[in-house]
């Protein structure tokens, strides 16, 4: 493969995600990586920080979220915000295109400790960034807090739906449908 060839920082995850594959996360090095890529040791560094961030992606998802929650129409309730960023993350993230990478990303994270502390970190930092961009939108920070958390719960939720399933199912809509789920339990406590 060329080193000009577009792409790169997919091209660099992929290869990611076949070497961990094969040898482990703690076994494979950025060189290896980028190496399996077809690209330098400095390629890889202009587009991620360490082999960690080809799992997490810097703050993309963050943006996505925050983007998606500020865009969201003025009349629309908290959750109804926390829906509007879930929607753009099926658009953007959890499309069908990308469900294997997203299946392989999930299994090198489960055999690795420090990265399900690294991914429980990043939901943390989703949540208090949604509930941050409810509050810009003048929600109270208890509510903001809350609506944030039970948006995470859904997502979760959703994902684990989305992940099970074998065909072209929207992720937004499986995502409206736990947020609807969560938000019917809560009546119920």
């Amino acid at each position: 493969m060329a080193r000009w060839e577009p792409n790169a920082p997919e091209r660099l995850a992929h290869a990611a995600l076949d070497l961990f594959a094969e040898r482990g996360y703690e076994n494979t090095t950025v060189i290896d990586i980028a190496q399996r890529a077809g690209l330098g040791k400095t390629t890889f560094f202009r587009h991620f920080q360490d082999k960690r961030e080809v799992l997490f992606g810097g703050d993309t998802m963050n943006g996505l979220l925050v983007d998606a929650m500020a865009a969201a129409p003025e009349t629309a309730t908290p959750l109804e915000t926390v829906a509007h960023a879930l929607d753009a993350a099926g658009r953007e993230v959890f499309t069908p295109a990308r469900r294997e990478f997203i299946a392989r990303r999930q299994a090198v994270i489960a055999t690795n400790p420090e990265l399900r502390e690294r991914e429980a970190l990043k939901n943390l930092a989703l949540i208090a960034s949604m509930a941050e961009a409810l509050k810009r939108r003048g929600v109270p920070d208890l509510t903001a807090r809350v609506a944030s958390e039970l948006g995470a719960l859904a997502s979760t939720i959703a994902f684990e739906r989305w992940s099970q399933t074998t065909g072209g199912d929207d992720f937004s809509e499986i995502a409206r449908r736990a947020l609807a789920d969560v938000q019917a339990s809560t009546a119920v406590c």
